[in-house]
């Protein structure tokens, strides 16, 4: 199955409750064969009426912050957790994530990127597999099975809460020393090496307790 493919088998997905309240599927938008992703939680009203992620407030300042470490919107790919708006935006449900899940990997399967970027609470929980929290674990790289992740504070949280931006800008920094490190890695490497230390899974677990935090 290729990307398009996957994109037109869910254009009338029904398969939970979020069907009944979108305008439209928001499957993502960019690169497909992208080496860097971004995977936000959900759709919100401007993303489910145009039909791409991150086209609001939120949208606007992640662009502003591509910006800052060199990176355009045309050349990564941008994805959410569930590719339908929550009604009044509020939080994915368990269950409508673990619907939408496999999509996500599917995606992320097909368009192979050295490194996922997980922007806030629900896509980081989501591919790192554990229920934690962004603050603790933001900056940070992941070695996962087939890809590195990097989780990031979400645009959203910092547009809510004015106090976070400068983390946020820190988030990107951050990010930016793994990209600067990637350019100088050989192909057959991959991000983790590029970004050395990361954490293990059962670091995380040691270090961080198992709650939620609400930054998105």
């Amino acid at each position: 199955m290729t990307l398009d493919e996957l994109r037109i088998s869910l254009i009338d997905c029904q398969k939970c409750r979020l069907a009944s309240g979108r305008t439209q599927v928001v499957f993502g938008v960019g690169n497909p064969n992208a080496d860097i992703m971004f995977v936000g939680e959900g759709p919100g009203y401007y993303e489910d009426k145009q039909g791409e992620p991150f086209v609001g407030a939120a949208g606007k300042l992640l662009t502003e912050l591509l910006e800052s470490v060199g990176l355009s919107r045309q050349e990564i790919y941008i994805a959410n957790v569930v590719k339908c708006r929550p009604p009044n935006n509020r939080d994915p449900q368990p269950d409508e994530i673990e619907t939408c899940q496999p999509f996500l990997l599917q995606q992320i399967k097909l368009i192979n990127p050295q490194l996922v970027c997980s922007l806030g609470n629900f896509a980081t929980q989501t591919l790192l597999g554990q229920k934690v929290g962004i603050t603790k674990v933001r900056g940070r790289t992941f070695q996962r099975p087939d890809f590195t992740l990097f989780p990031l504070l979400h645009p959203a949280a910092a547009l809510h809460q004015g106090n976070l931006r400068t983390p946020l800008k820190e988030d990107f920094q951050k990010l930016k020393h793994v990209l600067d490190k990637m350019k100088n890695t050989p192909a057959h490497s991959n991000a983790s090496d590029a970004a050395k230390p990361t954490t293990s899974d059962s670091q995380v677990e040691a270090d961080t307790p198992p709650q939620q935090m609400d930054l998105f």
